[in-house]
């Protein structure tokens, strides 16, 4: 007796909202700029270079967070679920509407 068909994989979007308190800015800049530093980057291709990048970084506490969370875990060992691509970003004051709780 032959094992039924296994169905197409499905593409699904995940929205995420997390919360998380920032008790130490400057460890996080510092560990944001590092993970630039030790990117596999090709600043020929980008709009900038490392330095004006890493300046940016250091500028804006919401962009380094999102440029140190890695969303990719958050599936992890979950089986027959691959991981596509996605993005975090993170900004400062309430949440958006659409991702507060009840909002559309």
């Amino acid at each position: 007796m032959d094992s039924p068909p296994t169905p197409a994989p499905l593409t699904l979007h995940l929205y995420c909202r997390i919360d998380v308190l920032v008790a130490d800015p400057r460890a996080l800049v510092d560990r944001a700029v590092a993970e630039l530093r030790q990117a596999s980057v090709d600043w020929s291709e980008e709009d900038d270079d490392l330095e004006s990048a890493s300046a940016e970084l250091r500028g804006d506490v919401a962009l380094s967070l999102g440029a140190v969370a890695d969303i990719s875990r958050v599936i992890e060992g979950v089986p027959g679920v691959e991981f596509r691509g996605g993005w975090c970003g993170a900004e400062p004051g309430p949440p958006r509407e659409t991702f507060a709780p009840g909002g559309r």
